[in-house]
């Protein structure tokens, strides 16, 4: 999950000048320094404002453009290194501790008493050194109905009193009940969602966020946080409904929180990759300390459209500002190892074991390296620490469907992909379920069993109908020579989804470019096959699995096998060759060998034919030996 719990701690500094608050030995914050929110003290005896209220400063003040506050995923990772539970209460000697560990500037400590039926907040910056009180404030409430009015007061006041300008603070001051919401029993219910997602994972914090919206309906952020969760779970219909709620609601959010709800929505909801991008460049520019945009850029939408060069430099920016958060260093791996720089994708993932960082996403990443490398040992060890996490154990059973495919063996593979289905169908993923059988049957195809692979496709149309699983069917069905179902579900990807630049650019020239093949016109194919070029390199994502990529480029080389153009048609299958960390495990990796076989046969050039079909012969040396292509392959060798 890209947008990751910190979203809601996101903090940008501006330079400001040495400004005294007392006196001339107490400067305010600077550009450079950070805070630490501990926990209010809660005098009351009412739980309600449990946590409660510490969610709420913090959305408060991550509309700061000068305040930058440490990261939830920083304390946590500070808190394990000092030998406290992840869940610990930040107390102020606690979060004094975390805030000197972390060389961060100040604590805020807050306090709620009850003085009769009135309600007392008292917020106060404290030096992590010298525990010296720096600023502090307070506000009263007439009662419960108004501690989050107050609580907004006392956010204002103490970013006035360590040193941000007036300007900014009446720019960036969303009212609480405006930014979240006005009713305290849901955004208690939110901030537990936010606590459980970082000791439980964000599968188990769905019913606090469900908890939110059914308290306040209005409530924009459990919406974007349900919207991303399902995306994170392969539940990409599920994912649009609560994207497009929480963007109908951006309105209701801080400006922070507004550029990531844009932002994913046009990503995940329209498709339109490049509003993405601009939404992001936007918020970085309006927050250019905050990690969040770098990570959201990196991992949910450069990929898409091939930009794995800027990808790692946002990953090593949001590395810059957040070397304690993990999912930087997993997506600059990923990133590198796309590039095929896989030195820099190890050093960074020593760079992660170093500092004790843990991630599942750390874990897939050098699972394909290792894939890359030919490291099978490495790819094991991979195996069995993602394994143990909630919910990655199918999406590793069919990568690993996918590795033994990648070799010919079929069978294997097939049961490893059961597994996967039968393992997320248990756990009621079911657009899950479907993906994977999309891409079985897209696999089964290309590998010459038209029968098992329709039978796939339709399994997967019954279970979902979302963008993804149309797409693999389409391609499934296409070359099994179903032409006219696999038109019907391209007419119904163009119809759902204009905007989307995957399917645009991606999606549907590959199969249109097949079903002109399908045709015997060659040149078609290649004609619709251009729009793809811009793109071709891009990656489908359902959530945490990467699909099918580099598609256009296999179907655009077949195209020039087919109008005998040769030498077009090595530079396509060589393409996907040299791009081995993109395609790493995916069926066209191995056939592009063979692709290129033929190419050169094309050519007249028997050498580097017989080189090409040796290197695929080989790969495929311990392959089931029933695989039609593979005796196909055998034939044509023969006769060279």
């Amino acid at each position: 999950m890209v947008a990751s719990v910190a979203i809601l701690m996101i903090g940008i500094g501006l330079a400001v000048g040495g400004r005294m608050i007392f006196s001339r030995k107490v400067h305010a914050l600077t550009e450079k320094d950070t805070i630490v929110l501990a926990d209010f003290a809660n005098a009351t005896g009412d739980p309600v404002f449990d946590g409660t209220l510490r969610q709420g400063l913090s959305v408060q003040l991550e509309q700061s453009p000068f305040l930058s506050i440490i990261s939830d995923e920083q304390v946590q990772q500070t808190l394990r290194l000092m030998g406290q539970p992840a869940n610990a209460k930040l107390i102020l000697a606690i979060a004094r501790e975390v805030c000197q560990r972390t060389g961060s500037a100040a604590v805020l400590d807050g306090s709620i008493g009850k003085i009769g039926t009135q309600y007392l907040l008292t917020l106060k910056a404290v030096n992590c050194e010298s525990g010296k009180t720096l600023a502090s404030t307070e506000a009263q409430a007439s009662d419960e109905n108004h501690v989050l009015n107050a609580l907004g007061k006392v956010s204002v006041d103490i970013r006035n009193k360590l040193g941000e300008s007036l300007s900014t603070i009446q720019k960036f001051d969303t009212p609480l009940e405006q930014a979240t919401t006005p009713s305290l029993e849901a955004l208690k219910a939110y901030s537990s969602g936010i606590q459980t997602t970082q000791t439980k994972g964000p599968v188990a914090a769905i019913p606090f966020f469900k908890r939110a919206i059914e308290l306040d309906p209005n409530f924009a952020a459990p919406y974007a946080w349900l919207g991303i969760i399902a995306t994170g779970a392969l539940e990409p219909s599920l994912s649009v409904e609560y994207r497009t709620k929480a963007y109908e609601l951006r309105d209701r959010t801080s400006a922070a929180e507004r550029y990531w709800v844009t932002a994913a929505y046009e990503k995940g909801v329209t498709g339109d990759v490049p509003k993405a991008v601009e939404a992001c460049d936007l918020w970085i520019q309006a927050y250019p300390r905050s990690y969040v945009p770098h990570v959201y850029l990196a991992g949910a939408v450069l990929p898409i459209v091939g930009q794995y060069e800027r990808a790692a430099e946002e990953s090593t920016e949001g590395i810059r500002l957040s070397p304690d958060y993990p999912l930087p260093y997993a997506l600059r791996i990923l990133a590198y190892t796309a590039l095929n720089r896989f030195d820099e994708a190890k050093a960074t993932y020593a760079r992660a074991v170093e500092s004790k960082l843990q991630s599942p996403y750390l874990s897939l990443g050098m699972y394909n390296v290792a894939f890359a490398q030919n490291d099978p040992a490495g790819m094991t060890q991979q195996v069995a620490k993602m394994e143990a996490q909630p919910r990655w154990g199918h999406t590793m059973l069919f990568l690993e469907g996918d590795t033994a495919a990648y070799y010919g063996h079929i069978k294997d593979a097939r049961e490893f992909s059961r597994r996967a289905m039968d393992s997320a169908q248990l756990a009621g993923e079911k657009d899950a379920t479907a993906i994977y059988s999309g891409l079985s049957g897209l696999r089964e195809v290309s590998f010459g069993n038209p029968q098992e692979a329709r039978r796939q496709a339709t399994l997967a149309l019954k279970l979902s109908t979302s963008r993804d699983v149309l797409d693999y069917a389409a391609l499934a069905l296409a070359y099994s020579g179903d032409d006219a179902q696999a038109k019907a579900l391209a007419d119904d990807l163009n119809k759902r989804f204009p905007k989307d630049t995957l399917v645009q650019f991606n999606y549907l020239p590959s199969i249109r470019g097949k079903l002109a093949l399908n045709k015997g016109n060659a040149s078609d194919a290649i004609k619709d096959l251009e729009a793809a070029v811009p793109y071709e390199l891009g990656v489908s994502k359902g959530g945490d699995f990467v699909g099918n990529m580099m598609f256009p480029v296999f179907v655009r080389g077949e195209a020039y096998l087919a109008s005998r153009q040769g030498g077009k048609a090595v530079a396509e299958f060589q393409k996907i060759l040299d791009h081995r960390g993109l395609v790493l495990y995916r069926p066209i990796g191995a056939l592009a060998h063979l692709g290129l076989g033929r190419a050169y046969v094309l050519e007249g050039d028997t050498v580097k034919a017989k080189a090409a079909y040796e290197d695929f012969l080989t790969l495929w040396k311990d392959a089931d030996p029933d695989i039609p292509v593979l005796q196909q392959a055998k034939a044509e060798y023969a006769k060279l």
